[in-house]
């Protein structure tokens, strides 16, 4: 019975789809309730953390939403129609404010000999805001492929249609993105063992 369901599980977003073309208010709001988080995260990574303006931004996605769906003519999978609004907005936003996107500071993790289990938790949080951080400070063109790519789980195919570029591009930026978060976190190397 399960296999059933699983089986069914794109007919089902297509008809939800269709229902919000056709203007259906509570299809739209099980769409949203869908996608809300993705779109927001995206956002949020886009925009250095700042989630006044991935609220925002979320906020206009789906306002958009409402008349741009009609546009949706199912040419490819409606998550990368979605985040490609997604992005468009994101840019359009960043333009409009004209600042640059927020620095964040590096977090700089000791390396100790023996670590107890609480050292070790705080160390992989420390790592994580390290992280984060330094995916912040990558240019957006850097910044999205390796969102989509390891947040979101697009494929290259699927990256390259959200950002309106190349399969070749998506490799590029995201090879070059591994290289410069590679060397802004060089720091962390063994800090766990």
């Amino acid at each position: 019975m399960e296999q059933c369901a699983v089986m069914e599980q794109p007919t089902i977003e297509t008809d939800l789809i269709a229902a919000c073309q056709r203007g259906d208010r509570e299809s739209f709001r099980l769409l949203f309730e869908a996608y809300k988080d993705r779109v927001f995260s995206i956002a949020v990574y886009t925009f250095g953390g700042d989630q006044t303006a991935a609220s925002d931004v979320t906020q206009q996605i789906f306002l958009k939403l409402l008349t741009a769906i009609t546009q949706f003519r199912g040419d490819s999978e409606f998550t990368t129609w979605l985040y490609r609004l997604v992005v468009n907005a994101c840019i359009d936003e960043q333009r409009r404010r004209r600042r640059f996107l927020p620095f964040g500071d590096m977090v700089s993790v000791s390396r100790t000999a023996e670590r107890r289990p609480q050292e070790r938790h705080f160390a992989r949080l420390e790592i994580a805001d390290a992280v984060k951080s330094a995916i912040m400070e990558l240019k957006p063109k850097f910044r999205l492929p390796i969102l989509l790519k390891y947040i979101e789980g697009l494929s290259y195919e699927e990256i390259a249609d959200v950002m309106g570029c190349s399969k070749g591009t998506v490799a590029s930026r995201l090879n070059r993105a591994h290289k410069a978060l590679a060397k802004r976190l060089g720091h962390l190397q063994g800090v766990l063992e």
